[in-house]
């Protein structure tokens, strides 16, 4: 029996999601952002407001856990932090990558042999993408890392069984990827409902996150910018 609060603010989409039991009771999403910073409060209120109305104590929150963007991350954890600390929940960390997966999982995939891989991409500007492989066990078949795309990057992969690619990183590699067995999923985005059976997982196993020092995933050094108007 366990009730969970989601966040997910890694990417321009803002979302929020209550899960109960395993089930999805209740769900938030923006599309229009970033507005992580005006968004993520209201749809948080509305959240603990429908959790305390249910009469259903708050047993954890689950966050987006990186990579993505440095400014989304930080906001989602803060936020993930402060309701922990007010509500003595757990909180629990759902790599983002990873999360990716769930929706692609959920669809109707054309059984293969071999079996093909999930290659989840996050745009990191110009040919740089945040990936990861995964099986569709969601079994890690190589770390997450910033890649720069070459046609050899995931050639010792294509080489041996189909691979999708997918996420908003995706679809300006395909043309430099550019093997047979490389497939682009569209409309893939990281999502605080399909947290919720990682996060179920995580809750079920005891794999819970120091809400003192959790810190996300950033991957790469944040480097601010001049507004270009000041440029």
């Amino acid at each position: 029996m366990s009730c969970i609060l989601h966040i997910e603010t890694s990417t321009n989409v803002c979302s929020v999601a209550v899960s109960h039991d395993g089930t999805v009771i209740f769900e938030k999403e923006d599309f229009s952002g970033p507005n992580h910073a005006e968004q993520l409060g209201v749809y948080v209120d509305e959240a603990l407001s429908f959790i305390d109305q249910s009469l259903i104590p708050l047993d954890a929150v689950a966050v987006s856990a990186g990579p993505g963007s440095y400014t989304g991350l930080r906001i989602g954890v803060s936020m993930a932090k402060g309701i922990c600390y007010g509500r003595d929940a757990k909180l629990i960390s759902i790599p983002t990558l990873e999360l990716m997966c769930v929706p692609v999982l959920l669809r109707e995939l054309a059984a293969e042999e071999p079996e093909p891989l999930l290659c989840p991409m996050l745009d990191a500007r110009r040919m740089e993408v945040y990936a990861g492989l995964w099986s569709r066990a969601l079994k890690p078949v190589r770390e997450i890392g910033a890649d720069i795309v070459t046609a050899e990057t995931y050639k010792e992969y294509l080489n041996k069984q189909p691979v999708y690619f997918f996420g908003n990183g995706a679809a300006k590699c395909m043309e430099t990827i550019n093997h047979p067995n490389a497939h682009l999923i569209e409309d893939i985005n990281p999502l605080a409902k399909y947290m919720m059976p990682l996060a179920e997982r995580r809750f079920n196993d005891g794999k819970f996150e120091d809400v003192a020092y959790f810190t996300p995933s950033y991957l790469k050094d944040y480097v601010a910018k001049l507004p270009k108007k000041l440029i």
